[in-house]
């Protein structure tokens, strides 16, 4: 009965991270800067993460980009690669963050995931676009955009494992 309950509680984190990513991409950017976005689907990898590890994490950020991608028709477009390269490496560093034993909260982690996040994509834009430019002028906006977008999602992931736990949902 445990197991269905987890795949039941696990499916429903996928379909959610989809929603949000659909949903996501319906809205105008949060800072008015191509590509930013409030990173409200990394809520639903961050409660994979903190209820079944890193390996659900990882494969709920890939699996909300995949089928996100194929609802919102972005499907191996460059949004797609850039968002799935930014989903894989900020569900590896948060992971491995969430694993270890420094002692680092869920604000903390989801900050790291968000500057790990937008340090990815620009890597995998300057590769496609073959210039390290891209790297130098945009760095310093994407990681201002990280910081508070970064604690924002650790919040109320937060505020959503209080509320679980409280509702019996969280063991």
């Amino acid at each position: 009965m445990r197991d269905v309950r987890k795949m039941v509680f696990f499916s429903l984190l996928v379909a959610f991270g989809i929603a949000l990513h659909v949903l996501e991409a319906q809205l105008p950017s949060a800072f008015f800067l191509p590509g930013v976005k409030l990173g409200l689907a990394n809520i639903v990898t961050l409660l994979a993460l903190s209820l079944y590890g890193w390996r659900a994490g990882l494969t709920v950020a890939v699996m909300r980009v995949l089928l996100g991608s194929l609802v919102s028709g972005t499907f191996l477009s460059v949004g797609f690669i850039l968002g799935l390269s930014g989903a894989v490496v900020s569900a590896l560093v948060m992971g491995l963050l969430n694993k270890s034993d420094i002692g680092l909260s869920m604000l903390g982690i989801s900050i790291a995931g968000a500057v790990a996040h937008n340090m990815s994509q620009l890597m995998m834009a300057s590769f496609l676009v073959q210039t390290k430019y891209i790297v130098v002028y945009y760095l310093p906006l994407l990681l201002f955009a990280a910081l508070p977008m970064g604690f924002l999602t650790g919040f109320v992931a937060k505020l959503l494992i209080r509320y679980l736990e409280k509702a019996g949902v969280w063991s």
